[in-house]
């Protein structure tokens, strides 16, 4: 690890003073021992350092520098336990500062030798200190330079040195990947299986550090997350209440167990999001009505999983939500695949499932709560790493053997441990002031994006130059201010307010920017990390507009200009301001979309534009009116919105279907074959992403909105193939029509 020392002093570097001098003298000391010294002497600059140095393990601090308590401050906001050392003469001290410093240094009472041994000690013990247990023991294990004599077969790279394509890839990875990547035959690591030794000590800290009682992790990804969970928590024939928005390893979770699903449907608004599920579809007297009129629930529920986040970014009061279900159900799972930084920002308090404890959900119906979350999504780790937290309850107790013994189906008995090393640093990561600093970093840069996007248009408009329209973004157009009660436009807010105070994000029922009904005070909040990006042609209550530009161009332009987003909608484009996220990056997406504006009012040629896409001798703009009119003419948003609430009827259940699948029992036929069939296979199509025709589940009359919104996305993508809908399910034949499996008559 890299070792940077910040030197905050009133002097110039190259000041002539006895004192100066005598920094330096340190510095060049610090040098040889391998550490280096960065020296500033403004305040903005030492707050700079601290704020953007994750190399810096100490710190030379001058009390008598202007704005010496300001960087102190930073530190202790910043750092856990970074030594830092001070100069002054100064004997009365406030009582704080004595919680940030490790101790006192004279440099001109002592000579550099030894003052810098002093600080390169400290920090080499600093630098130890804050490794998380397995990473350390990974890390430890490698120095040792040890022969490999078990699996993997490359023993720890050598076997790629002996091939010309082998050399290739240990070139282009490195020696020190490969030499961690090691058998679970290694005593020194524990078992990623029994959860021992290093291992185990790594899935305990995470728990702490999550807020759970129990940490698994899952090294294939959050949906094995979600199977283990499904597959343990409800049994054959038992009654599962599944968010209908949720990830198709929920679907395989009921394959598996043998479950008998009821689909809690959630809202929809015009612009094609999903919203919550309102909270008086969770109330028990709708469940047990829900129930009766059911057609394969034959048991009351024990099961319940819910979507926190969705993925445009809509919380929910898990605590409540859990209040509501835990008079049905006695297990409560929330799959937060995108919302695993959740707990460390006062912005999402009672939002995601470790928050429903003994304290904020008191009595025997608190529910045993399990969260799944794809910790690579919003966190620093490694692609497929995710963990599976767990808070039992007394009504329904979690047997930690039973569970691991579901654990063991599901995951591999050869994982990859710098995944698991990934899994314990981002836990490291978060803990302690890291934690809300870091997740801290990405709201606030959210919150800049937001309001410059809406300063942006707001100058457009007063500008006249050109056309007055622009990108908008999903988000409440007005904010209440505390106490006067006044109420001012997002873009003149308080960017620190709206990077602190929840009540600036929750969905206030009725409101119509959001256009969600049924909604109750507070069971709904935006998170501002998740910015959904609207383009003129839809609103959030009226649908589909006369006029628009459809966001798959857009987002056409934007890849070719190196900018991926997350998820296109027909008129939203969604994208994550993780923690990864910077000013630059976030300046050029500004940038990329008030070109694409300039490219549309000038009507360039597509070809110039997006060369090789679309029709070679159409214009940016009749393409963009041509794609639109046909979004408009087929009616998709209405239709995907009346497929989502209304729901297919109930068969089958999904492990019935799938026998039916493996057995030979089906087949593929056209769309105007697919009336009256009983799906084989879950249909989903991207954006929403959500499922509209699951196993079990009748497609309906030829005429019914299912078919006639299949017939409709054929016939779109026929006509415009480069904007092709991505659908899984639904398979094209050569001529582009979709055929579906289903169960044979």
């Amino acid at each position: 690890m890299e070792r940077t020392v910040l030197a905050a002093i009133a002097e110039r570097p190259d000041a002539d003073t006895a004192l100066a001098e005598q920094v330096r003298r340190v510095g060049a000391a610090m040098g040889r021992l391998g550490v280096q010294l960065r020296w500033t002497y403004r305040v903005q600059d030492a707050l700079a350092v601290i704020g953007s140095d994750a190399s810096l393990a100490g710190m030379l601090a001058d009390w008598d520098a202007p704005g010496a308590e300001q960087s102190l401050d930073a530190v202790l906001r910043r750092f856990r336990g970074l030594p830092v050392f001070l100069m002054t003469a100064e004997q009365e001290l406030p009582l704080w500062v004595y919680e940030v410093i490790q101790g006192f240094v004279f440099p001109l009472e002592d000579t550099p030798d030894f003052i810098a041994g002093r600080i390169v000690h400290a920090t080499e013990e600093y630098a130890d200190r804050i490794l998380p247990p397995f990473f350390r023991a990974l890390r430890d294990l490698q120095d040792h330079h040890q022969y490999s004599w078990h699996t993997p077969a490359h023993a720890g790279g050598v076997a790629f040195l002996k091939s010309p394509v082998g050399r290739a890839f240990f070139d282009f990875y490195g020696e020190r990947l490969l030499r961690t990547d090691l058998s679970i035959s290694v005593p020194e690591l524990g078992s990623p299986l029994e959860h021992t030794g290093p291992v185990g000590e790594a899935e305990r800290n995470a728990a702490r550090v999550f807020g759970a009682e129990r940490t698994f992790f899952v090294m294939n990804g959050n949906a094995t997350a979600n199977r283990v969970v499904g597959h343990h928590a409800v049994a054959r024939d038992e009654t599962a209440l599944v968010d209908r928005n949720c990830h198709k390893s929920l679907q395989h979770a009921l394959t598996i167990s043998g479950a008998r699903p009821l689909y809690l449907v959630p809202e929809r608004n015009g612009l094609g999001l999903a919203g919550p599920i309102p909270p008086a579809a969770l109330d028990p007297a709708a469940l047990r009505a829900r129930l009766a009129d059911h057609p394969l629930a034959e048991t009351d529920p024990v099961y319940a999983v819910i979507t926190n986040s969705t993925y445009d970014g809509l919380c929910y009061d898990a605590v409540r939500v859990a209040e509501l279900l835990g008079e049905s159900v006695p297990r409560v799972h929330f799959d937060e695949a995108w919302f695993a930084y959740a707990r460390f920002h006062p912005l999402y308090a009672r939002r995601y499932g470790m928050a429903v404890t003994e304290e904020t959900l008191p009595g025997p119906r608190r529910p045993t709560v399990f969260a799944t979350q794809s910790t690579h999504k919003l966190l620093a780790a490694l692609s497929q790493s995710a963990m599976l937290h767990v808070r039992p309850a007394e009504r329904a107790p979690v047997d930690y053997e039973r569970l691991n013994a579901t654990y063991l189906m599901h995951c591999s008995t050869s994982p990859l441990y710098p995944m698991i090393a990934s899994l314990d640093v981002a836990a490291g990561m978060m803990d302690g002031p890291s934690g809300p600093y870091l997740v801290g970093e990405a709201v606030t840069e959210a919150v800049r994006f937001r309001q410059a996007m809406v300063r942006l248009a707001g100058r457009i408009r007063e500008d006249g130059r050109r056309p007055d329209w622009y990108f908008g973004v999903w988000q409440p157009p007005h904010v209440t201010e505390p106490g006067t009660g006044r109420t001012v436009p997002f873009a003149e807010a308080d960017p620190v307010r709206l990077a602190a105070d929840p009540a600036c994000w929750v969905l206030e029922p009725g409101a119509a920017w959001h256009g969600f009904q049924g909604l109750s005070d507070g069971y709904c909040l935006l998170d501002p990390v998740k910015v959904t990006i609207v383009c003129p042609g839809a609103d959030a209550v009226a649908g589909t507009l006369g006029w628009g530009i459809p966001a798959r161009i857009v987002a056409a332009y934007l890849r070719r200009r190196g900018i991926v987003v997350e998820k296109t909608g027909d008129h939203t484009l969604l994208v994550l301001f993780s923690m990864g996220i910077t000013k630059g990056k976030w300046g050029t997406l500004i940038d990329a979309l008030t070109d694409f504006k300039r490219a549309y009012d000038d009507d360039l040629p597509l070809a110039e534009v997006l060369p090789g896409f679309g029709p070679p001798a159409a214009t940016l703009r009749r393409f963009c009116t041509e794609v639109h009119e046909r979004l408009r003419a087929l009616g998709l948003g209405e239709l995907v919105n009346e497929i989502f609430t209304d729901l297919p009827e109930q068969v089958r259940t999904p492990a019935d279907s799938y026998q039916a699948l493996i057995r030979s029992r089906t087949e593929r036929v056209p769309l105007d074959r697919l009336a009256g069939s009983v799906s084989a296979a879950i249909v989903v199509v991207t954006p929403p992403g959500i499922p509209m025709l699951m196993p079990g589940e009748a497609a309906g009359p030829a005429d019914g909105p299912l078919i006639t919104y299949l017939r409709a996305l054929e016939e779109f993508d026929r006509c415009f193939p480069d904007l092709a809908t991505d659908i899984h399910g639904a398979h094209r034949d050569g001529d582009g029509r979709y055929h579906v499996e289903v169960e044979v008559r």
